[in-house]
């Protein structure tokens, strides 16, 4: 069960690829407008890990608990309505206006009628600062723009919760900071955050915790200063060295 002020739990949660383990009995609790962010190399388990929380992938064992429902088929629904997901690759339709791409979940899954959607389409453009290209394709947009976009249309559906995974990694260097800047700024408003990245500087600057992952566990977590200041781990230390020069 749910402590008071936790919204995710994972618990001895395994995660199997065939052979392959890629979750290795992890116990870790997210609290109620929590900034989280998890780190660590390519093919630790961040992105594993942050696709079971709204059951885009299965775990195998063990029990994770999202908005007090046991994370099972029977509640992957409920679940998903109060879960947003940023993806790497924006998942946009093309051949759909932003406007269209925002208000086709808030009519088909909040039963909105098509003008309120678009109001509602229309604050959360304003909110990531791109509505005067609410009209537009998405193929008309920059790549930082339309990952703003894709934020935007999580933001449509209301969520108690907003999963990152790996927004800026698809993005040219340029069109990063726009983003993150749109990402610390939600950040500020108190809405749980759970973000994979390699963006060390964002998760310095607002993260409440972060998690270091290696070889499908969790091998430190910490507050940001002390994670990447003192780290205590070796395999913490080791990834730092070479992404920070430290």
């Amino acid at each position: 069960m749910l402590a008071k002020d936790e919204i995710i739990t994972f618990t001895e949660v395994n995660k199997w690829y065939g052979e392959f383990h890629a979750l290795k009995s992890i116990n870790l609790s997210i609290h109620k407008g929590e900034r989280l962010v998890i780190c660590g190399p390519s093919g630790s388990g961040k992105s594993t890990l942050i696709r079971c929380i709204n059951g885009l992938e299965q775990y195998d064992s063990g029990q994770i608990t999202v908005n007090s429902h046991l994370l099972d088929p029977k509640n992957l629904k409920a679940v998903r309505g109060k879960v947003g997901m940023v993806f790497q690759h924006f998942n946009l339709f093309p051949h759909m206006t932003v406007l269209d791409n925002l208000t086709l979940a808030p009519r088909r899954t909040l039963g909105l009628s098509k003008a309120e959607a678009e109001t509602l389409a229309i604050q959360y453009l304003e909110r990531v600062h791109i509505a005067h290209q609410a009209n537009k394709f998405p193929g008309q947009l920059s790549g930082g723009q339309q990952q703003r976009v894709a934020i935007a249309r999580s933001l449509c559906m209301k969520p108690d919760i907003l999963l990152f995974d790996e927004p800026t990694s698809a993005l040219d260097p340029e069109m990063i900071h726009e983003v993150l800047d749109v990402m610390k700024e939600l950040a500020d408003e108190g809405i749980t955050m759970v973000c994979v990245t390699h963006e060390m500087g964002f998760a310095r600057k607002v993260a409440d915790r972060v998690v270091f992952m290696d070889e499908g566990e969790i091998v430190e977590i910490a507050p940001p200063a002390l994670l990447f200041d003192q780290p205590q781990n070796t395999r913490t230390q080791s990834f730092l060295r070479k992404i920070l020069s430290y």
